[in-house]
């Protein structure tokens, strides 16, 4: 397949894939495969997050991020690897890096109450915690994190027919599986000369996942690393969600589809006192979903490029990386 360099993402219709016309089908397929190849990102449309949900949502991670602080921390669990609840600032940090990130964020996982008592996976994950003084957090966060869930669905039976798999390939893999719903808060700096000179928003990485979607944020910044060192910036139509390759499916796909390097940079000095709202959805599988490279993507040109592993295994690696667990 021909490299291309794509001078902005490609933005693809959900529904023509779940409409039922096979032409439509194929062609989103395709062009999928060619933006994951190449950039590793997408934005899509018709995604069944409706705006007055986001609305909502926004408006209730506002509230909380403007809580006190000591309030906030009330939340705070890093025992379990800050997986559910509040994160502070500056205490994830890109991997590779010491200096944390100027960011705070709050997460949600899966409802154990919607978990079935039969699936083993429920002993594996915490309880979410809901902030008491947001009341309408928890209804806004859990329609989300369903809506979110659903359109990554469809866009893993869209990558399984990529790469030749059955499209069902992944249903069994993602059951209830580990993803996570982050809502995060890029919080104003009143003197830029009180931070370190290399703190960011969020400084260059790869996302742990198989796949981010990621819901409209309330100003720019989000750039990507195109394959020629060009960094290029994301931007999004409001009613589009940006969908990328994380590094669970790179190494799934022995690299054959991308997880691309991203940042979120710092705005010009004198909007450094402005906040930036931001929500991803991180799509885990369950853990025990074996990240063995695919042998359809190994041949004698791209011999095998990573170690046998699982995904809680993986997992666990990089969040002690991050920072987030000792």
């Amino acid at each position: 397949m021909m490299d291309i360099l794509f001078d902005e993402i490609p933005s693809l219709d959900l529904a023509d894939f779940t409409s039922g016309n096979p032409d439509k089908k194929a062609a989103f397929v395709k062009t999928l495969g060619e933006a994951y190849q190449n950039i590793g990102f997408v934005a899509i449309k018709n995604h069944g997050l409706s705006q007055d949900l986001q609305d909502r949502l926004y408006n209730s991670i506002k509230a909380f991020f403007a809580l006190p602080d000591e309030v906030k921390a009330k939340y705070e669990k890093p025992e379990i690897g800050y997986q559910r609840g509040y994160t502070g600032k500056g205490k994830e940090h890109a991997k590779g890096r010491n200096t944390g990130d100027l960011k705070e964020f709050y997460h949600v996982g899966q409802e154990l109450d919607l978990i079935p008592d039969s699936d083993a996976v429920k002993a594996e994950y915490p309880a979410n915690l809901w902030p008491e003084e947001i009341p309408q957090f928890k209804k806004d966060a859990i329609e989300a994190y369903q809506t979110l869930e659903n359109a990554g669905k469809q866009m893993l039976r869209a990558i399984a027919l990529n790469l030749d798999l059955p499209e069902e390939y992944f249903e069994d893999k993602v059951a209830f599986g580990n993803s996570i719903l982050r809502q995060i808060h890029y919080f104003p700096i009143e003197n830029p000369d009180e931070v370190p000179a290399d703190a960011v928003r969020a400084a260059e990485h790869g996302d742990i996942n198989l796949i981010t979607l990621l819901m409209g944020a309330s100003a720019d910044g989000l750039q990507v690393l195109r394959k020629d060192g060009k960094w290029i910036p994301i931007t999004a139509l409001p009613d589009q969600l940006v969908v990328n390759v994380g590094d669970m499916l790179e190494r799934l796909t022995n690299k054959k589809l991308k997880s691309t390097i991203h940042r979120v940079v710092n705005p010009p000095r004198e909007l450094m006192h402005t906040s930036r709202y931001s929500i991803p959805f991180f799509m885990h599988p369950r853990s025990e979903m074996d990240l063995t490279c695919l042998e359809s993507c190994i041949d004698e040109k791209n011999p095998k490029q990573f170690a046998d592993a699982t995904a809680g295994e993986f997992l666990e690696e990089r969040l002690r990386e991050l920072g987030l667990r000792k």
